[in-house]
């Protein structure tokens, strides 16, 4: 018998998780990431609590497009709750006599008491004459404004009878 000298070649040893533990692992990972959306719509946060990191998560949406779609509106399904929820602190706040969330509330929900822009200008009018290509534009202008009814130098409106007839010679 020959005595192989040369040492046996061993394989690497298999993986500890197989593919559907991981598989496994990550829907749970998802499911919770989830459930925490849903309770604080805050991707950072809601990783943290899961211990799963913001890129992992990232990764998910970008692999798994049920993934992406649940988490939207587990997103979405968490804004409404912290919708709810400083509504009712706001609330709170009015029936606790504070007045900041007093005037929050008449500021945004009361037309009395909403925002209101005023502005003031100053008009100045300098006489001059028109360029021709100001006056072209100007008469389109005023064409368009009144709908296709054009004036001639000699008179400043049509009337009412000549709007009715169509007559757009404004005479």
């Amino acid at each position: 018998m020959e005595n192989n000298t040369q040492p046996e070649l061993l394989a690497l040893p298999e993986p500890t998780e197989s593919k559907s533990t991981v598989d496994m692992r990550q829907a749970k990972q998802k499911a919770a990431i989830l459930e925490e959306l849903k309770r604080m719509p805050i991707v950072e946060i809601a990783c943290k609590k899961v211990g799963v990191g913001r890129t992992t998560y990232y990764r998910f949406l970008k692999i798994d497009s049920n993934f992406a779609k649940q988490a939207d509106e587990a997103l979405a399904e968490g804004v409404l709750l912290m919708n709810d929820m400083a509504e009712t602190g706001l609330l709170q706040g009015i029936k606790a006599q504070e007045f900041p969330s007093i005037a929050f509330w008449l500021k945004h929900r009361h037309k009395k008491y909403s925002p209101k822009l005023e502005v003031t200008a100053t008009v100045e009018h300098i006489p001059g004459v028109l360029t021709p290509e100001q006056e072209k534009l100007i008469r389109q202008a005023f064409e368009l404004a009144t709908k296709g009814i054009s004036y001639d130098n000699k008179s400043e409106s049509p009337t009412e009878s000549d709007r009715q007839n169509g007559d757009r010679s404004g005479s």
